[in-house]
């Protein structure tokens, strides 16, 4: 092992939603990549174990994102820790694509998946953008391709996610020069746990609707969330970038 893969790139990323799925996906690719990987998750028995899973670049904090209380004490606690924050990845959400039915659709459904989805990225760059205005850093929030396109009974969930993509350009425009603010929409990501795979795996339809042959991994998520907060992407803000193996793009009529 290297001194540099020992001591990391000196850089401190915050991932929110990090316990599980593409959240836990991003930070084991970014703490391959040497950061310093900060997981937050309101999933307090599940996240010290992931980060421990990790290693010496990766720590827990328990989180809420939709509380400011909570998410100003968890950039304080960071900041406390590390002394500076290079990235924010606002990956959090109540991700049931299917909500209830509309004329069932409680009103408290609707609110806290836009308190989470929504409102929480907002209250994480508002706490955030001290700290990374210091470092030249960057947001990438986890938005969706539903953000686009609909099933039915979806209302909560593509509100909250068009909602973060119009979102993201506002920052740009509000945090810009110094913070870059972007946007990744993910399409089919198949996020589960490796029993779940084995334990019901994917079939040839699955996959062959995609125009690459193939639904997406939460590495392909991960891959591109580095090169956004990296130096890579150093002229590219206020983009969202759709990951979903060309299903957008893809006319479907029906035989």
């Amino acid at each position: 092992m290297s001194m540099a893969d020992i001591l990391g790139n000196g850089r401190v990323v915050l991932v929110t939603g990090a316990a599980h799925g593409i959240g836990l996906g991003i930070s084991a690719w970014l703490v391959a990549e040497g950061w310093q990987v900060v997981l937050a998750d309101i999933d307090r028995e599940r996240g010290p174990k992931v980060a421990a899973a990790l290693g010496e670049r990766a720590s827990f904090i328990a989180l809420d994102v939709a509380n400011e209380g909570q998410v100003a004490a968890a950039v304080a606690e960071l900041i406390g820790q590390f002394g500076r924050l290079d990235a924010l990845v606002s990956n959090a959400a109540i991700a049931r694509p299917h909500n209830t039915a509309l004329e069932s659709l409680g009103l408290n459904e609707w609110n806290r998946t836009l308190a989470v989805n929504l409102t929480g990225p907002m209250l994480l760059a508002k706490h955030c953008a001290p700290y990374l205005r210091a470092h030249s850093g960057a947001i990438v929030n986890i938005a969706s391709t539903r953000a686009h396109q609909s099933e039915p009974n979806s209302e909560a969930y593509a509100a909250s996610k068009g909602g973060l993509l119009s979102l993201t350009h506002a920052l740009a425009g509000s945090l810009g020069p110094d913070i870059r603010v972007n946007a990744i929409s993910p399409g089919w990501i198949d996020a589960r746990d490796l029993r779940e795979r084995e334990a019901e795996p994917l079939t040839e339809l699955d996959h062959d609707q995609h125009l690459v042959g193939r639904v997406g991994t939460v590495e392909d998520v991960a891959a591109a969330v580095s090169w956004l907060i990296g130096d890579g992407a150093g002229f590219v803000t206020g983009q969202e970038l759709v990951i979903d193996g060309g299903m957008t793009r893809k006319m479907i009529y029906l035989d």
